[in-house]
């Protein structure tokens, strides 16, 4: 006769991931990833109000890794947000868009407390953030 518990291990190895696994795949506080910006046009201390590497081919390239390592976990692949935080795809095109990007990317969000996303500044270079918006800029949707 086999006994009636013989699967009781694998039951509580399976409930110990199920209630480990929010704390274990959630981003929380994670570290930024540096972003190497050789290859792009440094732009000085002075804060650019405008994209400075607009269809940039070399921005792109580097906006695009640096999107996927620093941003990606809460703003979506691609940008395609599946709900934690908003859709990048939507940003306006042009200053507009480079206003309401660098804005956000340079100060955070905080609401009553809480931080919805992290300051950037002082963490990424101009560059990198710049990188960035250019590489949202080619997955934009109306």
């Amino acid at each position: 006769m086999k006994h009636p518990f013989r699967h009781l291990g694998a039951v509580a190895a399976a409930l110990f991931i199920c209630t480990a696994a929010p704390q274990v795949f959630a981003h929380g506080d994670v570290v930024p990833q540096a972003v190497d910006t050789t290859g792009l046009k440094p732009v000085g201390t002075e804060w650019l109000k405008s994209n400075p590497y607009r269809k940039d081919k070399t921005a792109i390239r580097i906006g695009d890794s640096a999107y996927n390592q620093n941003c990606a976990r809460c703003h979506g692949l691609g940008a395609i947000s599946g709900g934690i935080a908003p859709d990048l795809r939507y940003l306006p095109l042009g200053d507009e868009g480079d206003e309401i990007f660098l804005q956000r990317i340079r100060h955070g969000a905080v609401r009553d407390g809480r931080v919805y996303m992290p300051p950037f500044e002082g963490i990424f270079s101009q560059e990198a953030m710049w990188s960035i918006r250019t590489w949202l800029e080619t997955v934009h949707e109306e």
